[in-house]
């Protein structure tokens, strides 16, 4: 069968399994088959681009949009600019970079100083719909398509395009020549056509960080020169004519003339990324139940080990994922040393080092981006979120750690608090006032969000909420809402108030233990909410014989309590109104016979002051 075929038939069949239990929600679909041909002595490469794009839509469409990544790094682009001008912040609470200044440490002025055969490009020379050349206008990173005719609802276009390219100094994420010494990271390389949604269109230029992309397929076609070993976030088609896929990665068959021209198919992803260098050296691992892993890195003897230890935690680290997040769906996963740091991408990562942690953060990306697809330029924290809270447990059960995992996030978050920078998580990914306030809120408090989430319904109806959000809502593009009323289907709650004040305000919670009195020689204890933000309480109660009683008090926006979460016997109470700063709870036993009283024993209440949260009964 044609792969093309093959590959479209497989779509079909995940499709059909993906929605059983999903919302009917109409999504737009696109079909890459792209040749590039590189050079690596000029660093430049020309292609051209194949493009059926089905508007699923409602709407009629009367222009398009693709981004062009890669005219940001340019002196003077919106990139440069606005990394400069974060650079003028000195935030002392933040300890960001080892200037003190906000700006990102791998930009901060670089691209300034970038000379003519350094700078990034994409130009496109031509761009036809159904054989019709189209007038285009230039927006930097983003191009626009002033259509000749508007596409339907419903209805499908061909577009082709002629593309050429200079791959930019590393610099951030994609480029040549990273400070480890690999020659290409190409991520954000080919005109990417600008993801449609219930929202219209999300031609977002690009500024810093994050992206949103359009659920399709891939064939791609690399020529470049025959010493390189490209690897990719894909299936390799021809690794007889390549060599990549066995033992060491040695060529099986080297073709004869100068290039081999490499072909890549990835189906049902929303981006697609590879790198190339001569050195590349490669280890697989396979997974029971899992996905091919491969590992491919410079070879540098002292750090063999490393990587070889890489690859054999992600073997352990696979059945902890998928029995908490779900299983992965595609055939391989690659582990390429390139870039700046660790930067996902569907199927495969750039990784910068072989470190563990990392490495986990940027393979969970595969489930809170990759197969959720959701708007990360909106919604940040339900990606890098989700994944800090993933990374941190996944680690710590393959440590066999006990206690609390997310203490590092909530500390975070707390710094963030008393720096008086925080604003709202529902920010604009590109439109935080600080670098900081984006990383804190994104990462940390997303993380957050999820751990507290536990203490809201309990952490084993957080783990089917879990598992649920993904049978749902993988190849699709969930927002906020979304997860939410999965959330509300599993718990039996209403959630919509969490989410409007940890993500849509910057209100704190903080509860304290106030006066304990004797009423009809039952204690009745005194508590106060500090803060804004309401949220339901845990209550510890610990005896004077050592016994100990857990009292959950639920916030009456919940209409509903957790279940028992612990061996600690749960006293259930009435629910505490939002609107009222002070509650009185009753203890069955006698003052004298109470040791302590303490708010939250688990810890997982962002209380940004513990300091009132305990009160230790005098004899």
């Amino acid at each position: 069968m044609n792969h093309k075929k093959l590959g479209w038939l497989l779509f079909c069949v995940l499709s059909t399994l993906s929605t059983q239990a999903q919302p009917d929600r109409w999504q737009q679909r696109i079909r890459y088959n792209m040749k590039v041909d590189m050079d690596v002595t000029t660093n430049r490469m020309k292609g051209i681009s194949k493009i059926e794009y089905f508007n699923q839509s409602p709407d009629t469409l009367y222009r398009l949009f693709f981004h062009t990544y890669w005219n940001a790094f340019q002196p003077g682009s919106s990139m440069d600019v606005r990394s400069r001008e974060l650079g003028k912040n000195k935030l002392f609470e933040s300890g960001r970079g080892s200037d003190g200044l906000d700006w990102d440490e791998r930009v901060k002025d670089r691209i300034s100083k970038l000379t003519p055969t350094e700078i990034g490009y994409q130009r496109i020379s031509q761009l036809t719909i159904n054989g019709v050349p189209q007038k285009l206008k230039d927006h930097e990173t983003i191009l626009e398509v002033i259509l000749t005719k508007p596409v339907l609802p419903k209805s499908k276009i061909n577009i082709d395009l002629q593309f050429e390219a200079q791959v930019p100094l590393q610099i951030r994420r994609s480029g040549r020549d990273n400070k480890e010494g690999i020659r290409y990271s190409m991520s954000q390389w080919y005109p990417k056509m600008v993801e449609y949604d219930y929202q219209g269109w999300n031609a977002n230029p690009y500024i810093a960080r994050e992206f949103y992309g359009v659920w399709g397929d891939y064939d791609v076609q690399i020529s470049i020169d025959k010493n390189y070993l490209v690897a990719a976030g894909g299936d390799l088609l021809n690794p007889q004519e390549t060599g990549f896929g066995y033992p060491g990665g040695e060529a099986a068959k080297v073709p004869a003339g100068e290039k081999i021209t490499w072909k890549w198919q990835a189906n049902n992803v929303h981006d697609f990324m590879w790198a190339a260098d001569p050195t590349y050296k490669l280890i697989t691992r396979n997974l029971s139940n899992g996905p091919l892993i491969r590992v491919v890195y410079k070879k540098v003897d002292s750090l063999e080990v490393n990587w070889q230890r890489l690859a054999d935690s992600m073997v352990s680290a696979y059945p902890i994922i998928a029995r908490t997040f779900g299983a992965y769906p595609y055939k391989t996963y690659t582990f390429i040393q390139g870039g700046d740091g660790g930067m996902e991408y569907p199927m495969a990562t750039l990784i910068k080092s072989a470190s563990i942690g990392t490495a986990i953060h940027e393979w969970m990306h595969s489930w809170f981006q990759m197969l959720m697809g959701t708007n990360e330029s909106l919604y940040p924290w339900m990606d890098e979120g989700f994944t800090d809270y993933a990374t941190n447990r996944v680690m710590a059960e393959m440590k066999r750690q006990t206690g609390f995992y997310y203490n590092g996030s909530y500390r975070s978050y707390f710094a963030l608090v008393r720096s008086g920078y925080e604003e709202p998580a529902s920010t604009h990914s590109d439109h935080y006032n600080t670098n900081y306030a984006y990383s804190v809120a994104s990462y940390s408090k997303g993380a957050v969000f999820l751990a507290q989430l536990g203490y809201i319904v309990s952490d084993s109806v957080l783990d089917k909420i879990l598992l649920s959000y993904y049978n749902t809502w993988r190849f699709k593009h969930p927002n906020p809402n979304d997860f939410i009323r999965i959330a509300e289907k599993e718990s039996g709650m209403e959630l919509d108030w969490y989410k409007e004040y940890w993500i849509n305000s910057t209100k704190t919670i903080d509860y304290a233990i106030g006066d304990i009195n004797l009423v009809a020689g039952k204690a009745m204890v005194n508590l106060r909410r500090v803060g804004k933000m309401p949220m339901p309480v845990d209550v510890l109660v610990t005896y004077k014989d050592g016994t100990q009683e857990l009292h959950t008090i639920p916030l009456n926006l919940m209409y509903g309590t957790k279940p028992q979460d612990g061996n600690i016997p749960m006293v259930q109470h009435e629910a505490w109104r939002w609107t009222h700063p002070e509650y009185a709870m009753e203890i069955t036993r006698s003052l004298k016979d109470i040791k302590s009283i303490e708010i939250d024993p688990s810890g997982r209440l962002a209380d940004v002051n513990k300091v009132n949260n305990k009160l230790v009964v005098p004899e």
